[in-house]
């Protein structure tokens, strides 16, 4: 008798949570999308000011990075060609 009991009991909680989460399930989804808009509108507005605060004005020339010019005096051969007519 107490194996149907229980078997009942996990059967009763079951409907139960499916009802709860069909009443609360819209409301959770909802909690979810405005937090993710909220999230997804921060980073965008945090972009637009880095953005705004790196954009140079017109004709101005900025370099990132300076190449590296680790070049040796020792190349190579130089021949100097002379033209013949």
């Amino acid at each position: 008798m107490g194996v149907l009991r229980t078997i009942a009991i996990i059967i009763l909680v079951m409907y139960a949570l499916r009802i709860l989460g069909r009443l609360f399930a819209p409301f959770m989804i909802r909690y979810v999308a405005k937090k993710a808009e909220r999230r997804f509108s921060e980073q965008f507005n945090q972009h637009a000011q880095h953005n705004e605060q790196q954009r140079t004005k017109e004709g101005e020339t900025t370099i990132d990075k300076v190449p590296n010019n680790k070049s040796s005096k020792n190349v190579g051969e130089y021949i100097d060609f002379e033209e013949v007519d």
